[in-house]
């Protein structure tokens, strides 16, 4: 998936009867960041991608769980939780919303057009601030409906064996909400790797070692150092607003603190992206 290059709107210059201040400025650089992103046939596949994930990976699971209900041990069945079964796409979907992160500025590096952009917008961390706003709010309306999507589809069909979720259970609208909100708060630590390493291929790669490959390693700490650290890593930290209790080893956070600690991941590799962004050249 590669983005191709995109018009960049001309942002007016300054005038002696018009000073440009920040504030003056930023409509132009969100308006030329979403004509960037809305404009490359990536954003639409890995979108789209996402979408499927959430919601066809629910049906089949759902389905899958509702014609093998009746022969389930008692245990499994005490252990059931629709809302999260009805969920599980999220974490097929985050690889896409990961790499269109990535690729949302590693692309301008790549083409050089991040030249332009920058001889557009010299406020680097504005640029970078625009970027990632316009990022996370297209990906929260995407991720957000999505889950609620999946979530009804899934509980359609497993009311059929009468073990369907409802909203208004416990814990469930926090489920489906912060479901949809943990693939923007992915895509802007994806975005902030992105930045730092300005390669496609090595930030997909270093994303992915975070989110897969390093909880795994932790695993083979001894005692119960690996689930002391594992925890407080991003992928089981912001895996805890959707199932706090029985999802995995390690994710043992409570939901808000669990997506707290992922959002200071984001921030921490934000804040990274934009010290990198200022200090090197284009």
């Amino acid at each position: 998936m590669n983005m191709t290059s995109t018009m960049i709107p001309a942002i007016s210059p300054p005038t002696a009867s018009r000073p440009q201040t920040i504030a003056s400025v930023v409509p132009d650089v969100l308006r030329s960041e979403w004509t960037k992103l809305r404009t490359v046939r990536s954003t639409y596949w890995t979108l789209l991608a996402a979408v499927v994930g959430i919601v066809g990976l629910s049906a089949l699971l759902c389905a899958i769980i509702a014609a093998q209900y009746s022969g389930m041990s008692a245990h499994n069945k005490a252990t059931f939780n629709a809302t999260s079964l009805s969920l599980s796409g999220v974490f097929i979907a985050q690889l896409a919303i990961g790499v269109l992160g990535v690729l949302a500025v590693t692309t301008e590096f790549g083409t050089g057009m991040i030249r332009s952009t920058l001889a557009a917008v010299p406020q680097r961390r504005l640029l970078l601030a625009a970027k990632a706003a316009v990022f996370a709010g297209v990906t929260a309306v995407v991720g957000v409906v999505s889950c609620f999507v999946a979530f009804f589809v899934g509980q359609a069909i497993l009311s059929s064996q009468g073990i369907a979720a409802h909203l208004g259970d416990p814990g469930v609208l926090r489920s489906i909400i912060g479901s949809g909100l943990y693939l923007p708060i992915l895509g802007l630590l994806a975005l902030g790797i992105g930045t730092m390493i300005r390669h496609s291929a090595g930030a997909i790669a270093s994303l992915f070692g975070v989110l897969l490959v390093v909880p795994s390693l932790v695993l083979l700490l001894p005692g119960s150092l690996g689930d002391g650290i594992g925890k407080f890593l991003p992928s089981n930290a912001g895996q805890a607003i959707v199932v706090s209790t029985g999802a995995s080893k390690t994710a043992t956070l409570s939901p808000y603190l669990g997506f707290g600690v992922f959002c200071l991941w984001a921030v921490a590799a934000l804040i990274g992206a934009a010290v990198t962004l200022q200090r090197r050249d284009a």
